[in-house]
Order: structure tokens, then C-alpha cells, then sequence
């Protein structure tokens, strides 16, 4: 999968994309990152690429000459997303990421000062994602996380496929608590049934554990999940021993 990363700061994605799991990627050839700086694509001596808004206001806003010759410069299939991060776009979570990882190509434009220029917005963006409710000083931090997120769901670049399919998130809900050795530690021991050897007991287990975490963090995903008989049963199970507390 090949990322497109249009920035003012190309600097800042070295690190990122250098270590752990993204710099395996790279190296495998799973994954590709064109970091392309915007100020390449000025015209003048002093390499601007922000300007004043008409009518009047605080801020800078990026123009919209560099950006358009950066996006004419890609070598892109008219079906990639060329994806905006600001403030004012969706709230990115775990099934935007699921349907970003389906495309062979993103292009991603960082946004900085108060914004972009609209005609870059009507005529080149096709999405605008937003990491919450708040403001940051610019696009690149949403920009890594975007990348890291849709980047372990392309198969191969977890040491597991199955690993990104247990995440919190993937299937609506929490994970599960996952323990490792030693077996007791400072008095506190692994569950038994984790050391059973029963696969059945065991994802019994795992599976209310993580319909236990959903209800007591965020009871409103359970809302938005098709549970199955199953998940019923044992949520019930779990609400029967709350109040038997």
C-alpha cells in the first residue's frame, strides 16, 4: 500500500516511519510512504506557502497553487482518496480505518495555520478526518496516526493477521486482558483458566471479558454492535453478577 503524505514538515515523519512496526513494513516492501514537502511546489524566492485570507481575519491559510501542482504531480488511479486531517472532518475510528486499508493508495494533505483555501477542499479533497474534538497545531500528528492504523491491517504487517482482528475496536467492542509470565507476581496470578488448555473455556472467557470491559468503559458501543445469542447470554451473565454484588 502506498501512502502520499503532502506536508510542510516532511521531517517530522522520520521518526515514526523509521522504527518498529512501519520501518518493517517499508523493508518488506508492504508498505510505501512519499513524504512530498508543499514548498517544493512554490514559485517564488522565498518558498511560500501560506498567505492572508481575503476579508480579513487572524491566521495564515495554505494557498492553493502548490498544493494542486503537488497533487497534478502524483502519479495517482482517479479512485484514491486524497484525504484532508483537520478539526472539521468525520472522527476517525476503527471502521474508517478498515475502509482507508481497502484502497492500494492514500493521499494525505497536512493541514496548518487556519486551514487551506477552499478550492483546494472543493476540488481535489475527496475526505476530511478529524482524530476529535479539539485542535493541533497542524496535520502530521493525524497523519502518523491515520497511517499507523490502516497500516497494521494490511496483511503481513502484523506478525499475525489475527492479531489486528483481536484488537479493541475491530469487532465494536474492547479487547479481552491478556496476561503474560510469570505465572505469579507480586501475589497476583494469571487466571486459571488461561492455563487450562481448553480453547472453548478459554474464548468463553476472552469473549466475556470483553463484553465485560465494553459495558463498564463505553456501554454506548454495545449499542452499535450486532451481538450474537451468545453475546446476550453472557451479557446477561455478566449484569446478573453485578447486582449479585
Amino acid at each position: 500500500m502506498k501512502f502520499n503524505v503532502l506536508t510542510l514538515f516532511p521531517e517530522m515523519f522520520e521518526s515514526v516511519l523509521g522504527t518498529s512496526m512501519l520501518a518493517k513494513a517499508k523493508e518488506q516492501e508492504l508498505l510505501s510512504v512519499d513524504l512530498i514537502d508543499i514548498r517544493d511546489y512554490t514559485q517564488d524566492k522565498h518558498r511560500q506557502a501560506d498567505d492572508y485570507p481575503y476579508g480579513g481575519g487572524a491566521g495564515m491559510l495554505l494557498k492553493p497553487e502548490p498544493i494542486f501542482r503537488a497533487i497534478d504531480d502524483l502519479d495517482y488511479s482517479k479512485q484514491t482518496p486524497i484525504i484532508f486531517l483537520t478539526p472539521q472532518g468525520e472522527t476517525f475510528n476503527q471502521a474508517k480505518a478498515k475502509e482507508l486499508a481497502s484502497y492500494e493508495e492514500l493521499t494525505l494533505l497536512c493541514g496548518h495555520y487556519e486551514g487551506v483555501d477552499q478550492r483546494v477542499r472543493e476540488e481535489l479533497i475527496t475526505d476530511e478526518i478529524s482524530l476529535g474534538d479539539y485542535v493541533l497545531t497542524g496535520g502530521e500528528l493525524p497523519a502518523m496516526i491515520l497511517i499507523d492504523a490502516v497500516a497494521r491491517l494490511i496483511p503481513g504487517v502484523l506478525g499475525s493477521q489475527e492479531s489486528a482482528i483481536e484488537d479493541s475496536f475491530y469487532q465494536g467492542i474492547l479487547d479481552y486482558p491478556q496476561y503474560t509470565r510469570p505465572r505469579e507476581y507480586r501475589g497476583l496470578e494469571v487466571p486459571q483458566v488461561l492455563l487450562s488448555g481448553d480453547h472453548g473455556r478459554i474464548e468463553r472467557w476472552r469473549r466475556k471479558k470483553a463484553l465485560e470491559n465494553t459495558l463498564h468503559r463505553r456501554s454506548d458501543l454495545l449499542e452499535g454492535v450486532d451481538l450474537s445469542v451468545q453475546d446476550q447470554e453472557l451479557l446477561a451473565e455478566i449484569k446478573q453478577e453485578l447486582e449479585e454484588e
